[in-house]
């Protein structure tokens, strides 16, 4: 076990994140905490955004060097007395100073981090291997690698070799920055960024919890430690349901989780397995946060979750500030907002929406009217159009407020394409697959089973904060309604209408009368999202159907309701029984009771995942010794191909293999070719995944970046460079071709079809040290290689 290492990662983690209080502090002094638990985000997010731009000019060291220079300044801005500063002298700033957040919460703060990233090292140690089965492994560790050895910005494509990548690798560019930070091997670096990460999330989530919680005059601590168990350890309800369906007698467990919307195959004959939960709904993904660093890919999904609670922060932050600061306001949503928005495009495009969704929310619903953040012209004409909020024309103002706030909003998300557009001039204006919003077929949406299991702990617990809060003085029209509006849902055919369009309704109810605080912008915010999924979906090439819309949208309703949670839940424990809640909650001492038992009962519900996945997951048997080395099943599992996949490993700059694509079936396609490996195993493009060295044609993945004609005639030119001297020479040429990979795959897809000797071909030979009986690799001299014209004559 690789003890220094992770020492060092958290040493340097928890140092930046010392750095990046000074900032957080300017950006949330409100806040209990000053933002502690963002520190890390925002120095990391600004070493991402430095490099990133400093990385079309020169990317690694010199990126990072720079990237450090800029935080260093701007955490000694965040000190330094301007006014001095302006007359030449330096000195702290007593305010400044004075805002710092107190030490127990910066060392509170450091201990969860600490715990939540000794907590994944522990199970990456167990289960270290970036292999391609079940996962997105390949993809993520290619990506890094490629990183690694890029001098400039964007990398190239490890399967798509000479153009440069189309899939969102913000939070790699962050492990790989990390990764050269701490002067470590890329193959620790995967899993200690994955640890890093997780433990962004857990601490973000226990900051923002709190700090909305200290702000609605309850329990920091208890609200943030909820929180923190909701993103980091709990999972959905489902192994709750297999323990208690398999716990009933034999005839009844198949109609019980019928009724549950459940597999009942699944349930009752099957042992536990840590996949199935996140399998729940049919056709879809429905992840949630511990079941993806169980299953350890370093996904965009996944490290985009801490600055997606930074951007929630922001909007806290705005929801907060006052009417008489308007600089303040205009200052967070034109200048932080689109930078941690800019930046959620690189890192995962999916989230980017959400950042600003959640800053509309905040506009809208802010004590604040979003209007007097307007230039006093404009909002004269406004106010004479639309009445003030406070006057005689309410209900127009308050209709007004999602409007002007949406205006605003749209332009700090033209700010934030700014900032994102060397990644988006790459990625969407080079092309590629055609994607479209559709409608979602009746036959497509979840039912209310699945809907229940997968979201059944958050709803309970929303449904019985707002509810209270809206109902307090009037319960039954407020449960009628609810109740009204489920049943709508049923009745069209859209069980989320029901569950999510209460909280919409409820909760926005709730904003605007003081009956809540942000917690609820948090929680209408993700409700949004979750109803969204039910009414259309992106038509694109991952996965079918809505799979992925699904996918990348649930795992942004899972922070940010965890969040939401942690501070209803502690509300309900601290609640104090009120003469006016007796319809609701009979008996003085009944509510106390009550709660307890609720909070108790999602706790051990939510928790029954963790119990069974982690153990599980760590007496897997693999490896024999606890390690963090991603690459080291290679040489467990695939001895005869760790020589040589280790000596092109060993090759400076990135240049270009030749390898079987990694796709079945494709258009066009001769019988004379085989039609292995597919994706997602391990003869699937080892050399370029593993070494970040680019391929020609790779992983099917490329059809969703490039589109199917420009992945498929790379296919064909590959399958027919294997194939033909003649057709290889040009291959070799036309994608400036270095090394050529004779393994296993190749073996399986082109022998018995006319397979090519490549050291048949001048200029083409043998590397003698990095082949083994099971694979060759050759080496290619362009300026030897004869003519295509020639070779096609000989052939003929």
């Amino acid at each position: 076990m690789e003890y220094g290492l992770v020492v060092r990662w958290l040493v340097v983690l928890l140092a930046l994140g010392a750095v990046g209080v000074p900032v957080t502090s300017r950006l949330f002094p409100r806040s209990s905490t000053r933002g502690a638990g963002f520190a890390l985000p925002v120095a990391a997010l600004t070493l991402g955004l430095v490099a990133f731009w400093v990385g079309r000019v020169a990317f690694g060291p010199i990126a990072l060097g720079v990237a450090l220079a800029v935080l260093l300044a701007l955490a000694a801005l965040a000190m330094v007395d301007r006014g001095a500063l302006r007359d030449g002298t330096v000195a702290l700033d007593d305010d400044a100073v004075e805002r710092l957040p107190d030490r127990s919460v910066v060392a509170e703060t450091a201990a969860v981090f600490a715990v939540a990233f000794l907590f994944v090292v522990l199970i990456r140690a167990f289960d270290p291997g970036v292999d391609p089965s079940a996962g997105e492994k390949f993809l993520d560790y290619g990506i890094l690698k490629s990183l690694l050895r890029a001098g400039t910005l964007p990398p190239e494509d490890m399967w798509f070799a000479g153009e440069p990548v189309r899939y969102y690798y913000g939070g790699h560019l962050l492990a790989a920055l990390f990764t050269t930070l701490t002067a470590t091997p890329a193959r620790f670096g995967y899993n200690l960024a994955l640890a890093g990460f997780y433990a962004m999330l857990v601490t973000a989530v226990y900051d923002l919890a709190g700090s909305v919680a200290a702000s609605r005059g309850r329990s920091r601590r208890t609200a943030g430690l909820l929180a923190a168990f909701l993103v980091g350890i709990a999972g959905n309800l489902h192994t709750a349901g297999w323990v208690f369906v398999r716990a009933l007698p034999p005839g009844l467990r198949g109609s019980v989780a019928g009724a549950l919307g459940l597999d009942a195959t699944e349930l009752v004959t099957r042992e536990f397995s840590y996949w199935t939960a996140s399998r729940v709904i049919p056709r879809t993904i429905n992840e949630f946060p511990l079941f993806a660093w169980l299953n350890g890919d370093l996904h965009a999904h996944m490290t985009m979750t801490p600055f997606l609670l930074l951007g929630a922060a922001l909007a806290f932050a705005l929801y907060r500030t006052p009417e008489t600061e308007p600089r303040r306001r205009r200052l967070l949503l034109f200048g932080a907002v689109p930078l941690v928005g800019g930046f959620q495009v690189v890192l995962d495009t999916w989230s980017f929406p959400s950042v600003f969704g959640l800053a509309w929310l905040a506009l809208a619903a802010a004590p604040a009217p979003p209007r007097t953040l307007l230039p006093a012209p404009l909002r004269r004409k406004l106010d004479a159009r639309l009445g003030r909020d406070d006057g005689d024309s309410r209900l127009p103002a308050e209709l007004g407020r999602p409007v002007v706030a949406a205006a605003l909003v749209a332009g700090a998300g033209l700010l934030a394409v700014v900032v994102a557009a060397p990644f988006l001039l790459v990625a969407v204006a080079g092309g590629g697959s055609e994607r479209e919003l559709a409608v979602l077929p009746v036959e497509m949406r979840s039912s209310l089973g699945g809907l229940l299991v997968v979201h059944g702990a958050f709803l309970a617990t929303f449904l019985a904060g707002l509810l209270g809060a809206v109902g307090r003085e009037r319960p039954l029209p407020v449960v009628a309604g609810a109740v009204a509006l489920a049943l709508a849902g049923l009745g069209v055919g859209l069980p989320a209408l029901g569950l999510f369009g209460v909280l919409l309704v409820v909760g926005w109810v709730a904003l605007r009368t003081d009956r809540a605080g942000f917690e609820t912008v948090l929680i209408v915010g993700g409700a949004g999202l979750a109803l969204v999924v039910e009414l259309v979906y992106l038509n694109e090439q991952a996965g079918p159907g809505r799979m992925n819309t699904v996918f990348k949208t649930y795992a942004q309703v899972w922070p940010l309701w965890a969040a939401a949670a942690g501070v209803v839940l502690a509300g309900m424990l601290e609640a104090v029984p009120r003469p006016d809640a007796s319809v609701l909650w009979p008996g003085e001492g009944t509510r106390d009771v009550a709660a307890a038992l609720f909070v108790a009962v999602l706790v051990v519900s939510t928790g029954m995942y963790a119990a069974f996945a982690v153990p599980a997951h760590v007496n897997e048997g693999y490896p024999d010794e606890p390690t963090l080395d991603g690459t080291h099943f290679v040489g467990a599992f695939h001895p005869s191909e760790e020589r040589a996949i280790d000596w092109l490993d060993a090759r400076e700059g990135q240049p270009a293999i030749l390898s079987a694509p990694a796709t079945g079936v494709y258009p066009g396609a001769e019988s004379r070719y085989g039609h292995s490996p597919t994706m997602y195993q391990w003869d699937a493009s080892p050399a370029a995944s593993l070494t970040g060295l680019p391929t020609v044609a790779g992983w099917h993945h490329e059809v969703g970046y490039r589109g199917p004609e420009a992945y498929f005639s790379r296919v064909r030119a590959v399958d027919d460079a294997y194939t033909s001297r003649a057709a290889a020479v040009e291959a070799l040429r036309e994608y400036d071709v270095r090394y050529v990979w004779v393994g296993s795959a190749e073996r399986e897809r082109y022998d018995g079809r006319g397979m090519i000797d490549f050291a048949s071909i001048d200029g083409v030979e043998v590397v003698e040290e990095a082949s083994t009986p099971s694979v060759t690799v050759f080496r290619v001299t362009e300026s030897e290689l004869p003519s295509a014209s020639s070779l096609r004559d000989d052939e003929n």
